[in-house]
């Protein structure tokens, strides 16, 4: 069964309230950039951290696609409300959508 996805032009700037962005890169590729406001919760730890994920809409990012994608796959079987941003965030850089860094510098997806 297809992942339900979202395109970055789908998203609306800015997020409204009710969308939680789901990060589930390495520490590493947060603290390099990251979606202002997003939730950080590792793709190895999802299963471990499921809890912790906000309920209402949830749009999972990774840097590509693949593991939100996954991401997105198990969560939808655990009930959640959730899409997979196509492209990750690499579209989302792409397209001049605003990132913080953790590291000091200006933000990059790496």
């Amino acid at each position: 069964m297809p992942v339900p996805t979202v395109t970055v032009d789908d998203l609306p700037q800015p997020l409204p309230g009710e969308i939680t962005l789901l990060d589930v890169r390495e520490q590493v590729e947060w603290d390099h950039g990251h979606i202002d406001g997003a939730t950080h919760l590792p793709l190895m730890e999802l299963v471990a951290r499921v809890d912790e994920v906000p309920s209402g809409r949830v749009v999972v990012v990774c840097k590509v696609g693949a593991r939100s994608a996954q991401a997105t796959a198990y969560l939808s079987q655990q009930g959640h409300d959730v899409v997979n941003l196509d492209g990750g965030m690499l579209e989302w850089a792409a397209a001049g959508r605003p990132m913080v860094s953790a590291t000091g510098r200006p933000p990059q997806v790496v």
